[in-house]
């Protein structure tokens, strides 16, 4: 069944698929039941499924975390919400310390499959701590998968790949994107959970971005094409395995590539992705690997976020001076 949906509602239909489909699965969070979270993202799975599987934990990131460990350990597949992705900071001793080493520590005798939900990045006129971007914290630490969803398709499937995954799964969220649409196949057979795709076909300048910034460069990429240039975007989808066989072959085409992320650029997932592109396609380039990305301070009051994110002309901008070598 075809159906468009808000990618806030695909996340909540899919942890209801994956509940269903499997008795062990279980959501834990700050107000996260009564409420359904702070997004609704989990709005009615309470109501529906009982307050031993759809938990209201304390206000302790850590203390989830922990009990998560725990409950995997005894079978269970806990699913965590934190709240806001600068709340996960008190939890990332237990997620890198525990969650991600218990499985090789263990020799393989403790499986983790443990997804970490995490809304994150900009762009909503927040307060302190409530527009960070983290991934590459998590992608830094072997254990650890992470995927950053950018659409309500992947939104739908990617939460119940996650949940189904055997390994611990960071899964973020673009929280500025819950409320936009787009069309889901419920009956769709899904694409691996660790594959990036080509979303626009272009011959000039290969483009890369994940989770919130992929409408922002396939906005750009429209604009581009208004000025007779040709963009291609991929959506990256997974930040740890990164699955770079189709950015390869992209840019071997094109010759140029951007990446793009909200993160700041120093140490930026685009660092590591310019390596890569740089060792692997270095004589099909016709100009460096050009990143952009936050500016290397702290999330600014909202007032100025407008000024810190990636925008149009920042992606256009870094497109001109890749064409200009």
């Amino acid at each position: 069944m075809t159906d468009t949906l808000t990618l806030g509602k695909a996340l909540n239909l899919g942890l209801r698929r994956a509940m269903e489909d499997d008795a062990k699965v279980v959501l834990m969070g700050e107000d996260i039941g009564r409420l359904g979270g702070v997004f609704r993202i989990t709005d009615g799975l309470q109501k529906d499924f009982g307050e031993q599987r759809v938990v209201d934990t304390p206000l302790g990131e850590a203390g989830i975390l922990g009990t998560a460990v725990g409950l995997a350990m005894r079978g269970y597949r806990p699913v965590c919400e934190i709240q806001f992705d600068g709340f996960v900071f008190p939890a990332y001793n237990q997620i890198v310390t525990q969650v991600a080493k218990l499985h090789a520590r263990s020799r393989g005798r403790l499986p983790m499959p443990i997804v970490i939900r995490i809304p994150f990045g900009g762009g909503i006129g927040a307060v302190e701590h409530h527009s960070e971007s983290p991934e590459a914290y998590f992608a830094h630490t072997a254990g650890l998968k992470v995927v950053a969803v950018s659409s309500p398709a992947d939104a739908y499937w990617g939460i119940q790949q996650a949940v189904a995954h055997p390994d611990p799964v960071v899964f973020l969220e673009p929280k500025r994107r819950y409320w936009e649409k787009g069309v889901v196949d419920t009956d769709a057979t899904p694409g691996p959970l660790f594959g990036s795709r080509v979303v626009r076909g272009g011959d000039d300048v290969t483009v890369l971005a994940y989770g919130p910034m992929v409408k922002t460069v396939l906005q750009a990429a429209e604009v581009a094409a208004g000025e007779g240039r040709s963009l291609e975007v991929v959506d990256l989808r997974t930040l740890s395995p990164l699955d770079l066989d189709p950015v390869y072959d992209s840019v071997r085409r094109t010759g140029r590539c951007v990446v793009v992320h909200e993160a700041p650029v120093t140490l930026g997932l685009g660092a590591e992705i310019a390596a890569r592109v740089t060792e692997t396609c270095f004589h099909s380039l016709e100009a460096p690997v050009l990143r952009v990305g936050g500016y290397d301070t702290p999330y600014p009051p909202s007032k100025l976020e407008e000024d810190y994110l990636p925008d149009l002309d920042r992606v256009l901008d870094a497109v001109d001076r890749s064409l200009g070598f």
